[in-house]
C-alpha cells in the first residue's frame, strides 16, 4: 500500500501552501497587505474581548466570541508556522510561546480564566511585528516614532500583566486585594516605587514579585523617558563604518567622518 503522504503530489502542495503563507505574511502584493491588515484586526479583537472580558463573560455570547477568536488564532499559528523556514526557528520565537499561551486561555476558559490577563500580550507582540509597521505604521517605519511607541507598549503591557498576576494571584487570599483596581494601584506604586504602604503583598512570593515589578518596572519607565528626552537621530547606516543612527543634519559620520547623504525635507 502506497503511503500518499510521502507521494510528490503531497510534497508539491506542501510547498505551495509553504510558498502562499510567506507571501501572505511577508509579501508586498495588495492582497498581502490587506490579510495582514486582517490580522491586526484579529489582535484588537483578542485585546479589546480581555478588557470586556468580565462583563461578557456573565452573557451567553462570552463563550461564542471566545472560540471563534481561538480558530482564527489557531489558523493565524498554523500560517505562522507555514510562513517559518522549519519548526525549530520558528519555537524558538517568543512571539510563537506567547501566542500558544493565549490560545490555551481561549480554548479553555473555564479552568483557565484567572490567566485571561495573558491575551494583553497580543498588544506587545502586534506592536513589535514587523509586518505592523510595514503596514499600518509604515509612515513611521525605523522612526523615532516605533521607538517610543514600542517602548510605550512595552511598559503598558508589563503593567496590565502584572496587574493580572497580582490579581489572580492574591485575590481572595489577601485583604488587600479585592478587586482589579487594587491590583493595578499595587502595580503602579510598586512600579514608581512610591511604596504608600497600604496595600503590600504577603509571603515570600509577595516580596519576590515586588522586587521585580520595581526592577522591571523602572527600567521600561527609565528607557521610555530617555527616549522622549533624549535629541532625536535619524536612522542612516554609514556605508564604510555601518554606524546607524545620526543627527538630522549630519554631514559627516561622528564615528569614522565618512560624508554622509541623509535625505531631509529641507
Amino acid at each position: 500500500m502506497v503511503d500518499k503522504s510521502d507521494s510528490p503530489e503531497a510534497d508539491r502542495t506542501g510547498l505551495r501552501l509553504k510558498a502562499r503563507a510567506r507571501a501572505l505574511y511577508h509579501g508586498a502584493s495588495p492582497g498581502a497587505v490587506k490579510f495582514r491588515y486582517g490580522i491586526i484586526v484579529l489582535d484588537l479583537a483578542i485585546i479589546a474581548f480581555f478588557i470586556a472580558g468580565p462583563l461578557l463573560r456573565k452573557t451567553g455570547i462570552f463563550y461564542a466570541i471566545d472560540y471563534a477568536i481561538a480558530v482564527f488564532l489557531m489558523l493565524d499559528l498554523l500560517m505562522r508556522f507555514l510562513a517559518a523556514p522549519d519548526l525549530k526557528s520558528w519555537l524558538k520565537r517568543p512571539m510563537a510561546w506567547v501566542d500558544l499561551a493565549v490560545l490555551l486561555t481561549l480554548l479553555f476558559p473555564v479552568w483557565l480564566a484567572n490567566f485571561g490577563f495573558l491575551r494583553v500580550l497580543r498588544l506587545w507582540t502586534l506592536v513589535e511585528s514587523d509586518f505592523f509597521w510595514r503596514t499600518v505604521g509604515r509612515r513611521y517605519d525605523d522612526t523615532r516614532i516605533e521607538e517610543l511607541v514600542k517602548a510605550a507598549v512595552r511598559l503598558l503591557t508589563f503593567i496590565f500583566v502584572i496587574t493580572g498576576l497580582v490579581y489572580a494571584t492574591f485575590l481572595g487570599r489577601y485583604e488587600g486585594i479585592s478587586g482589579w483596581m487594587d491590583a493595578l494601584y499595587w502595580t503602579v506604586t510598586s512600579l514608581t516605587t512610591t511604596g504608600y504602604g497600604d496595600v503590600i503583598l504577603p509571603g515570600v512570593w509577595g516580596r519576590l514579585l515586588s522586587i521585580a515589578v520595581m526592577l522591571g518596572g523602572v527600567s521600561l519607565f527609565i528607557r521610555l523617558m530617555q527616549l522622549l528626552v533624549r535629541p532625536h537621530k535619524v536612522l542612516h547606516p554609514c556605508p564604510a563604518c555601518g554606524l546607524r543612527r545620526h543627527d538630522p543634519d549630519a554631514s559627516h559620520c561622528k564615528a569614522c567622518g565618512n560624508i554622509l547623504d541623509i535625505p531631509n525635507d529641507e
